[in-house]
């Protein structure tokens, strides 16, 4: 992928991200803006915020004196941390379904740079790709082939037999039983596994091409063709041979599932993370506020999906259904670390454009500075868990405007702690920072 990719760029057919972004030489200097750190309840007024190389390295309400670099005055504008989404398949994301079974992976990995970079488009500097080969991807935005998020890849998510990653053709026999391997599988886009020893061994394999944690379906989902929604998937011994592994590198496994039978198996297991969780009951959410279990859930509240099925949209009502019920009982669970996601896949172009905008989904319930909490400062937080093993991008901190942290930036017209369209509009984010570069100014 990577050479592709580099004779792409020499063609002039993509942009390098030295092209997309900014050249600069010497710090940046943010004056007099109102600042929305990640988690205060209001702004910051009047902060200079200075920028060196790709650190925050001063945040003051004095004067401050820099030589060289650039001044962007950012009188009547508010700066905040780039976005998370903490839930994306950032292979698949407007990938036809059909070229996700079929077409030549040269394709698809093409095909992703152009969701990567609309991604950072949005506004969104990290996230955290929750199933797909995104190993080549990764690098390859971080080498500056191309513009694109901070992505903390877990490769090819982990199904048993019929489980919800099993997306086999009824004509498509078992490899075990005599079946060929289908190319998704191949390409290790996601793994089919039975028994400790082969969960073992696809989770180092994940691990050992640069994973930041590892996935597990743990349970029925709605969009695969085989499986009940309320099934449980992956037994005790299995799921707990994945969280040893994981522990082993000093990172964790987060899982797909709905439902409280499965997720509390899991979290039996040692589990630091539910990837959706939308069929909850109170009690297991209590738990994991208790254990420090994130909640990694998405505001599904639209039930019916063009691309799907009916078979798979029956299944998506249910989870649209206990959409509603999970945050309110979110909400009054004080420690409950709640982060903001999408999970979205195989989408047309225009329905991907909804990423941010979707935070909007979660005004019912929350208070625009708590919906942005989840998408900054307690994502930051969620990534950390990765350890210093398998964090890629150990140096610093995310999600968090603080010297030391770094320097994944938004600036915005008005104030999004009493108005998300802020920064759930992408024209009102007028500057676009990711690692110390700018990809995006419109202020000028």
């Amino acid at each position: 992928m990577i050479n592709t990719l580099r004779k792409l760029v020499a063609a002039g057919l993509l942009w390098s991200v030295a092209q997309a972004s900014f050249a600069q030489d010497g710090p940046i200097v943010f004056t007099n803006v109102d600042v929305f750190d990640g988690v205060s309840q209001s702004l910051i007024e009047g902060v200079n915020v200075v920028v060196t190389d790709n650190k925050i390295t001063q945040v003051t309400s004095e004067d401050v004196a820099v030589a060289g670099g650039r001044v962007i005055d950012g009188t009547g504008h508010t700066l905040m941390p780039g976005l998370t989404d903490t839930h994306v398949h950032i292979t698949w994301t407007t990938l036809p379904q059909s070229a996700f079974l079929t077409a030549l992976p040269e394709y698809n990995a093409i095909h992703s740079t152009v969701d990567a970079k609309n991604m950072l488009m949005r506004g969104f500097t990290s996230v955290r790709d929750m199933g797909g080969s995104s190993f080549g991807l990764k690098q390859a935005i971080d080498q500056g082939l191309i513009p694109g998020p901070r992505i903390y890849p877990s490769g090819g998510p982990l199904s048993q037999t019929a489980g919800h990653g099993d997306f086999r053709f009824p004509n498509q026999t078992h490899p075990r039983f005599g079946g060929d391997l289908p190319p998704l599988y191949q390409s290790g886009a996601g793994y089919i596994v039975d028994g400790v020893p082969q969960v073992l061994a696809a989770a180092r394999e994940n691990l050992r091409h640069g994973a930041s944690h590892i996935k597990l379906m743990a349970g029925g989902g709605y969009a695969s063709p085989a499986d009940p929604l309320l099934g449980n998937q992956f037994n005790f011994d299995e799921i707990k041979a994945a969280v040893d592994t994981a522990a082993d590198w000093g990172t964790y496994v987060t899982i797909h599932s709905y439902h409280p039978e499965s997720i509390n198996r899991a979290i039996d297991a040692g589990i630091k993370d539910v990837g959706h969780g939308q069929l909850l009951d109170k009690k297991t959410l209590k738990r994991m506020a208790e254990e420090g279990v994130y909640l990694s859930t998405q505001p599904f509240t639209v039930c019916s999906e063009p691309q799907l099925d009916d078979f798979s949209n029956s299944k998506l009502a249910q989870v649209c259904k206990g959409t509603e019920q999970v945050y309110k009982w979110a909400k009054e669970i004080k420690d409950l670390k709640v982060t903001y996601g999408t999970d979205m896949f195989f989408l047309p172009s225009e329905a991907a454009e909804e990423q941010a905008k979707m935070m909007e989904r979660l005004l019912p319930w929350y208070e625009p500075v708590e919906i942005l909490r989840m998408a900054t400062s307690t994502a930051g937080e969620l990534l950390k868990l990765s350890g210093p093993m398998r964090d890629p991008y150990q140096e610093g901190s995310l999600g968090l405007i603080a010297e030391g942290n770094y320097a994944d930036l938004l600036l915005v017209d008005g104030n999004p702690l009493e108005e998300l369209g802020a920064v759930t509009n992408s024209d009102n984010i007028r500057i676009i920072m990711k690692d110390g570069k700018i990809y995006k100014n419109t202020l000028n």
